[in-house]
């Protein structure tokens, strides 16, 4: 899995936000846009992309893109 590739597919995951806004380092949960139905497509994307089960929880663990990237890769 790569970085770029994930950043760009979460960023796909908001309708308002524009995709530049999000980088590696964005902590995501401070976007306006994010909010509990973002995070069920979050888990949706992972789940049909990767193949890999996370929960609410799990996502409310980390702080960066980059952060929700690594937990994913671990899993």
């Amino acid at each position: 899995m790569e970085l770029e590739k994930f950043i760009q597919e979460f960023a796909n995951q908001f309708d308002d936000t524009d995709a530049s806004q999000i980088t590696a380092t964005t902590v995501f949960q401070e976007l306006e846009e994010w909010s509990s139905l973002t995070t069920m497509m979050v888990i949706g994307f992972v789940k049909t992309g990767y193949n890999k089960n996370i929960t609410g929880t799990e996502i409310r663990a980390c702080q960066t893109v980059q952060d929700l990237f690594e937990f994913i890769e671990k899993k």
